[in-house]
């Protein structure tokens, strides 16, 4: 079976995790890793301050938190994105709202933000979905309009670019992912960044128990959302070869879009002539034009050796978020087709190009039979 996704790891991130052990850099409370870390992926990245933590879900959870935000409140959130993004909100007990996705990028529809905003809104959360930014300029233009705290969810878009500025450097925070199927990892884990000292003092406050002084006299209610030294170390072998990283999956995606363009029934990604799509995953959208539904295709191709994914169910249709008190579940008419038509295909950075070709011809002869 080709795998929708393959971590890669080599010697040095063996070689690192192994130095961090043998310092005893386990806990989430010192070392050279974690600190070395949190500085380089946050200069990567364009910003002043880095703080790890567990995982992109906490990154969420921990920036809606500093953000101020609780008990009342709404924050819109793209539509088409893993249940992670709303989660962060829910567990601040705020509502969030859905934003639908717009039709070539499936990122969410800016044009749909002002009609959406409440005297309640608090916040956006965009996600750059698929490794595809978000035109981050217009939506910063928005949320000042409206006086709107800005969260970027990169768990997807590592390194992806709108008018040459890295995602993660336009939002009052931004939060990264590092698991396993992501751009780099550390396994489980996670970053938020931010360009304020007092929103940074304020993470790692949030993140290490509300730990002051006396050590154990808490002022808040925190969590302990530490990361390891050593899931560090290997965050930092897998950032320096970032940029080849970038370099293999966007020529994976190239390769894909040599053998699918044209195929009838077939909405290839695309990349905005300001943007610089890192294809986190290759994702695709069935029109009524393929022969086939997407789940049959999806069950075609397992049975001939290849592994798909669905797209995101949206947040409109999410049980757990229609039982919230408050909860607005407007219609999102384009989220809810692509999670009904859309699969992403095998996106490991080392996939050949051979079986890239196997995969994209198997496709098409699949989309020309019953």
């Amino acid at each position: 079976m080709i795998p929708v996704f393959e971590p890669v790891i080599g010697e040095e991130e063996i070689s690192n995790v192994v130095a961090a052990l043998r310092k005893g850099e386990l806990s989430g409370t010192f070392g050279h890793f974690l600190e070395s870390f949190e500085r380089e992926f946050a200069q990567y990245c364009g910003c002043r301050y880095g703080v790890a933590v567990t995982n992109g879900t906490t990154a969420l959870q921990l920036a809606v938190a500093a953000a101020g935000i609780g008990p009342g409140d709404e924050v819109l959130v793209s539509a088409s994105t893993n249940i992670a993004t709303a989660l962060a909100v829910v567990h601040n007990r705020a509502i969030p709202v859905p934003v639908d996705s717009e039709e070539e990028t499936w990122n969410l529809n800016l044009d749909l933000i002002e009609s959406l905003i409440t005297p309640q809104t608090r916040a956006i959360i965009p996600v750059h979905l698929f490794g595809h930014p978000v035109d981050m300029d217009r939506l910063s233009a928005l949320a000042r309009k409206h006086r709107l705290v800005v969260i970027e969810d990169c768990a997807e878009s590592h390194g992806a670019t709108c008018r040459g500025r890295m995602t993660g450097s336009f939002g009052e925070m931004s939060c990264f992912s590092f698991y396993a199927n992501k751009v780099i990892t550390t396994g489980e884990g996670g970053m938020v960044l931010t360009n304020d000292e007092k929103l940074a003092e304020r993470l790692r406050l949030l993140r290490n128990l509300g730990f002051t002084t006396p050590r154990f006299r808490h002022e808040v209610a925190a969590h302990n959302f530490r990361m390891t030294g050593y899931q560090a170390a290997m965050g930092l072998s897998q950032l320096h070869r970032i940029d080849h990283i970038l370099a293999e999956k966007r020529r994976v995606a190239s390769t894909y879009h040599a053998y699918l363009d044209g195929t009838p029934g077939l909405q290839l990604p695309v990349e905005r002539d300001w943007a610089h799509n890192v294809y986190w995953m290759y994702a695709v959208v069935l029109t009524s034009d393929f022969n086939m539904t997407r789940d049959e295709l999806a069950n075609r191709l397992k049975v001939e050796g290849i592994d798909t994914r669905t797209f995101f169910c949206p947040m409109n249709q999410q049980p757990c978020l229609q039982a919230i008190h408050g909860f607005r579940s407007d219609p999102c008419p384009v989220a809810d087709r692509i999670w009904e038509t859309g699969l992403y295909l095998p996106s490991t950075y080392t996939l050949r190009d051979d079986t890239i070709h196997f995969i994209a011809t198997t496709i098409k002869r699949l989309g020309e039979t019953r």
